[in-house]
């Protein structure tokens, strides 16, 4: 008797970050999720998990939400002073918070950049919020930050009062710095109750060569002269700090990460708050692992994979955890030669650049076709 062969299922985790400036991560892994079930055939199936991912950067709230926690959403005073409606992530412990979402870039009126006048109060007030519903900890989300104020208008919402010599109350942006006469701290009572954690890769410290102006401030509008103003008023902010009592106001202004977000990380590294390595936590605190260990095949990817992939940006991570299966990355645009891909242990690359000659980087809906013919080639080669 001929019996036919027993059906095949191929099951794939899809963690792609996002595609920055053209698609969110959940985009990404819809596209490439329809491409890969449209190739299919009668004694193969394959079976498709999304996990859209995110390293701490812009997308970490919806990151979240799509793993399985619950968007809340709250006005905040956005990075120019405009009301918006900011997004935080909470699932009854944790609360993600992001700076691109309530004071970043991308929320400036008509993308006019404002390199002094932004401000990142909307963060603390997104903070504040988060407060409000009680968590065990609160993940600081830093990257997309319109400002340069060293996090001063997040300290402003948070309870800290900045005044000039004339006694002014100053709310905070990088035109602030400079005038900080006195500064008055008032802890929150319920941030000493909980965990803070920032989640974020940038290891540059907030003053200097390599601070927060000098490195970030051109991206947000900041010229030659702009870049000098920023510096001195975080020099001075330093000071004043230290006038107030941060004993270690100083030292922190030096860490890892200080710079962060225009100097959030300073700010939130005074709150007392934990750094740890974005693309790891975010892996950990989205389950990664568990998630993966039921698939056969890993596809990961983010807009350009580069020398800055192989640091250990999120794709780097996802192969590292991976184990011995095949990894496939899927990305805008690669900079890594093929020789070169057995340093992530990849399988195969594949980019929108080599289906098109068009740009795709600012073109969502072309993005969006490339991945799904993408998805479904990676289909095809899994039959």
């Amino acid at each position: 008797m001929n019996h036919a062969p027993a059906a095949k299922t191929v099951r794939t985790l899809i963690a792609p970050d996002k595609f920055k400036g053209s698609l969110t991560a959940c985009e990404v892994a819809d596209a490439l999720a329809a491409g890969l079930r449209s190739a299919t055939e009668s004694r193969t199936a394959i079976e498709c998990e999304l996990l859209p991912l995110a390293d701490g950067g812009d997308g970490s709230v919806d990151a979240a939400v799509a793993s399985g926690f619950t968007r809340r959403s709250y006005t905040v005073t956005g990075p120019t002073g405009q009301p918006i409606q900011a997004g935080i992530a909470f699932d009854g412990t944790t609360a993600v918070v992001e700076v691109a979402n309530s004071c970043g870039l991308g929320l400036l009126p008509d993308g006019k950049l404002e390199p002094l006048k932004a401000s990142s109060r909307g963060f603390g007030e997104a903070v504040l919020f988060a407060l409000s519903l009680n968590p065990g900890r609160i993940v600081l989300a830093l990257g997309g930050s319109a400002s340069t104020d060293g996090g001063m208008g997040m300290l402003t919402a948070l309870g800290y009062t900045f005044r000039d010599a004339d006694g002014r109350q100053l709310h905070g942006s990088g035109r602030d710095l400079a005038p900080i006469h006195s500064i008055e701290r008032t802890t929150l009572s319920e941030l000493a109750d909980t965990e803070l954690i920032v989640a974020s890769d940038v290891c540059n410290p907030l003053r200097g060569a390599q601070g927060a102006p000098a490195v970030f401030g051109p991206q947000k509008g900041a010229g030659p002269e702009d870049v000098a103003a920023l510096n001195r008023g975080l020099e001075h902010f330093v000071a004043k700090m230290t006038e107030a009592g941060v004993r270690d106001a100083a030292a922190l202004a030096e860490h890892k990460g200080a710079g962060s977000a225009g100097g959030i990380g300073y700010a939130c590294l005074l709150l007392g708050a934990k750094q740890v390595s974005g693309a790891d936590y975010f892996l950990d605190l989205l389950d990664f692992n568990t998630r993966k260990d039921g698939c056969d095949i890993v596809i990961t990817g983010e807009g350009s994979i580069d020398e800055q992939t192989l640091a250990g940006k999120l794709p780097a991570a996802v192969a590292r955890r991976s184990g011995t299966r095949p990894i496939i990355a899927v990305a805008g645009r690669s900079l890594l030669p093929q020789e070169r891909w057995s340093e992530m242990a990849l399988t195969r690359v594949y980019t929108l650049a080599e289906y098109t000659d068009q740009d795709s980087s600012r073109d969502p809906a072309l993005s969006a076709a490339l991945l799904h013919r993408i998805g479904k080639d990676i289909g095809a080669s899994l039959l």
